[in-house]
């Protein structure tokens, strides 16, 4: 049985994490996106670091299911490919800089004239107007400017820090797979498609506004400084290790005592509700951290479930994924590439009962089905020779089975 969104067709032109990793995910879950490329070099992601047979790891996890075609979009003859692909496409998908499609004829109203039901979708990094909408942007100016630098310090007085993950990438291409598959349901009772926007600044603002903005929820209440709030700190040394213990309701306290053998704690006047466990939390905070240098992890974890009290080691990224409950979500899969050997990765985290995923082909040569997918578009073997010689089109040095091969040529 095929993946849910088996027979709709992306062409995806969005390269870097946020756009490919969005595509990823309509990908496994059935979709044929077609990944346009420049000839000469692609998909940035594909030149990092952290490489093996001429194939970066994050190009591998943000890209595998899909094809690609490698079009110059600086020639007349690579944008009519692009044309002709989104004449049967049901998604189009890009991250240029705001007006870059428009003045390369790819704009919204340009391919809406094409084809009317294409669900149209751009992404951009600070927003479409306002200062800052042309700038260039990264991950960093992302967490700087909305604000998630302060949230990971604790406090507006604390020095800012960035979260160690591109967070502001990876929440937006969740936020673009969503949106697609709302405009296609939408679409699927218009029949019209539609252009959808988002960026990562706004991403990120709706993500922290769930937990992070309570302080700027009611109008003329706002909170002028942020002070730490508890969550920030629950990671706490042990005598061999680290653990996290979560306290956030008075009965946990009462088991964190018990656990602890401080039956003081529960006469502490400071500590007799949730309301005082959160007003006086420096205070249960530090005496958390205190107590739980006495015993090692393992002991701290026995002891805690059997008062009820919720915790889990802290683990690196190897341990993680040999944990026995990350092993029995199956999250972590491994499977072969062609090129670049055999390789672990995480499936797609949704699994449906009736229409499952599948790992159908790892992230494809630059290139790699060029000729294929301008056939599928109608061109002629004859158009197709023409297209490559004269630089339109591209595709790897070295053919071979799809997936495979070096840069184009």
């Amino acid at each position: 049985m095929p993946g849910p969104l088996d027979g709709f067709r992306v062409v995806d032109l969005t390269t870097m994490v946020s756009g490919p990793l969005g595509s990823m995910i309509l990908a496994d879950q059935g979709a044929d996106v077609v990944k346009v490329e420049m000839p000469r070099g692609g998909d940035h992601t594909r030149q990092v670091a952290t490489r093996r047979n001429g194939y970066s790891a994050s190009f591998l996890n943000n890209n595998r299911n899909k094809r690609s075609i490698a079009l110059d979009l600086k020639t007349p003859d690579g944008l009519e490919a692009v044309k002709r692909l989104v004449r049967e496409a049901d998604v189009f998908l890009q991250n240029f800089r705001p007006g870059v499609t428009d003045r390369l004829g790819l704009g919204y109203e340009d391919l809406r004239a094409i084809n009317p039901r294409l669900v149209y979708v751009s992404i951009a990094g600070f927003g479409f107007e306002g200062p800052f909408a042309g700038k260039p942007v990264f991950d960093p100016l992302i967490q700087s400017l909305s604000g998630l630098t302060t949230v990971q310090a604790g406090s507006d007085e604390d020095r800012p820090r960035l979260v160690r993950t591109i967070l502001p990438d990876k929440l937006t291409g969740f936020a673009m797979s969503q949106a697609v598959c709302a405009a296609l349901l939408a679409r699927s009772r218009s029949g019209e498609g539609q252009h959808v926007r988002l960026s990562m600044l706004d991403t990120v603002l709706a993500f922290l506004w769930s937990s992070d903005m309570g302080g700027h929820t009611f109008v003329g209440d706002e909170m002028e400084k942020e002070a730490a709030q508890s969550w920030i700190d629950l990671i706490y040394e042990t005598k061999d290790g680290y653990i996290s213990v979560a306290v956030m309701r008075h009965k946990e306290w009462l088991g964190l005592a018990e656990a602890a053998e401080r039956p003081e704690w529960t006469e502490d006047p400071r500590f007799q509700d949730s309301e005082s466990l959160d007003r006086h939390k420096h205070a249960r905070l530090e005496l958390t951290q205190e107590v739980l240098r006495e015993r090692t992890t393992a002991e701290w974890i026995d002891r805690l479930e059997a008062a009820g009290v919720p915790c889990a080691p802290v683990l690196t990224r190897r341990e993680a994924i040999r944990h026995p409950q990350v092993q029995a979500n199956g999250i972590v899969f491994e499977n072969d590439h062609p090129a670049a050997g055999r390789l672990r990765q995480a499936r797609n985290p949704a699994q449906f009962s009736a229409t499952p995923n599948e790992h159908r082909f790892g992230a494809p040569a630059l290139g790699g089905q060029t000729r294929e997918i301008l056939a599928e578009a109608g061109y002629s073997p004859a158009e197709i020779e023409a297209l490559i010689e004269a630089g339109a089109a591209a595709e790897p040095k070295r053919a071979g089975p799809q997936g495979t091969g070096e840069d184009a040529a």
